[in-house]
């Protein structure tokens, strides 16, 4: 019987090209396997996340566009409800304790205590009149206002200000690129007569990607 060389040489061949493929396949995904850890490990690195700084920590000054200006301790807030005008001041004492550097762009104040889990609507937020960066490791603040006095949301604001309630803060800012966005929720509550207020951190919304919950 005749050995057909022939078609061994073209199997062999086969054989060869399916190995050297699944090996190819394998690398590849190994290879994208790598650069996503390695992408994720960059992004981990520009991570910001703001929490309420330390009582210890170093004291703030915080300047409006119309020329106010307080000294902000640590681990407190402001709120205030300026004379004639109504004007409400709104500032808060905040550390980065991420990796990344904090650019915070839009804000929502609630004039009242929440407890809800459900991320709070984008829609609602107030963009910042100017961008407030944190760098990581470091303390620096939020700072907002109500001036407008047909503002719908500014008589509550007002009222849980000079009745010294609990006060809502949603914080929504990300990194330096505009990237891994976050909304955190603060709560500002009175600290007996002395006219500031203690700053604690509710929860964190992440943006970009999936919630870890």
């Amino acid at each position: 019987m005749a050995v057909d060389w022939g078609t061994i040489a073209s199997l062999a061949t086969a054989g060869g090209t399916l190995v050297l493929a699944v090996s190819t396949f394998a690398s590849v995904r190994s290879a994208n396997r790598a650069a996503r850890v390695a992408e994720r490990s960059l992004m981990v690195g520009l991570q910001p996340l703001l929490v309420p700084s330390r009582l210890q920590d170093p004291d703030q000054k915080v300047f409006w566009i119309d020329n106010k200006h307080v000294v902000l301790p640590g681990g407190s807030g402001i709120a205030e409800v300026e004379g004639e005008s109504g004007t409400v001041y709104l500032a808060m004492s905040v550390r980065n304790a991420g990796n990344g550097i904090a650019v915070m762009r839009s804000w929502r104040v609630w004039p009242e205590q929440l407890t809800t889990q459900d991320r709070p609507d984008l829609d609602g937020f107030r963009r910042q009149t100017r961008d407030l960066y944190v760098a990581p490791a470091d303390v620096g603040f939020w700072q907002a206002a109500f001036r407008d006095p047909e503002d719908p949301q500014r008589a509550g604001v007002v009222q849980a200000v000079k009745s010294r309630q609990a006060v809502t803060v949603d914080v929504l800012y990300g990194d330096y690129e505009g990237g891994q966005r976050l909304i955190s929720r603060f709560l500002m509550q009175p600290r007996g007569d002395t006219g500031t207020w203690l700053v604690t951190v509710a929860r964190h919304w992440n943006l970009d990607r999936p919630d870890p919950r």
